[in-house]
């Protein structure tokens, strides 16, 4: 893993490991899955990953598959849960895969569309911009463990991007991302690396 030292803007993004609907394909928002053994084993292999570098503060959406995510990695004494942090509600597209949904709605789009009886992209877009206000209030760097939807708008809009942008984002279970700078422009240190 290329991290070697980070900076006190420098946000760590873990998206959680894997469970049944991640291999699936279904939109998990709400519905408190569990990871699976293979999720538990990459969640612990994050220990090592990011035991050499320190953080300042480590967050995770209080979703059991995040949170725990965070306690396999070794970081459970030192988790804040935050209600931001959690994943999109997808509302009457929860447990459904992308395909069900398009048979129904051709052409739909999570980061353009949002979810009936869900949240739209601006209400998820509202919540990680409170997120990104405390990170760059201070001190850093700061760990995130946290969903896949959620962080690729995070990840968007820490660039100033909309949240539609969101989907040029692939992200991985159980993979590592770095949001950083460039001379006082945001940027992304990495994206979507593999533990492996």
């Amino acid at each position: 893993m290329p991290l070697l030292s980070l900076r006190p803007v420098d946000v760590v993004l873990a998206r959680h490991g894997e469970t049944t609907w991640s291999l699936s394909g279904q939109h998990t928002g709400a519905t408190d899955l569990p990871l699976t053994p293979a999720g538990e084993a990459a969640a612990r292999a994050l220990g090592p990953v990011l035991g050499s570098l320190s953080f300042a503060r480590v967050w995770a959406s209080p979703l059991e598959r995040a949170r725990r995510t965070g306690e396999l990695a070794g970081y459970g004494p030192r988790l804040v849960l935050d209600p931001d942090l959690m994943e999109w509600n997808y509302g009457a597209y929860e447990g459904r895969t992308s395909a069900e949904i398009g048979a129904e709605t051709p052409g739909w789009l999570v980061f353009r569309d949002g979810c009936p009886e869900g949240e739209s992209p601006d209400a998820v877009g509202a919540r990680v911009d409170r997120v990104i206000a405390r990170l760059r209030q201070g001190p850093g760097p700061t760990l995130l463990f946290s969903h896949g939807h959620l962080l690729r708008v995070l990840a968007a809009r820490w660039l100033g991007l909309p949240p539609l942008a969101g989907q040029n984002f692939l992200l991985d279970t159980t993979t590592i991302s770095v949001l950083s700078d460039y001379r006082g422009t945001p940027a992304l240190g990495c994206w979507n690396a593999p533990l492996a």
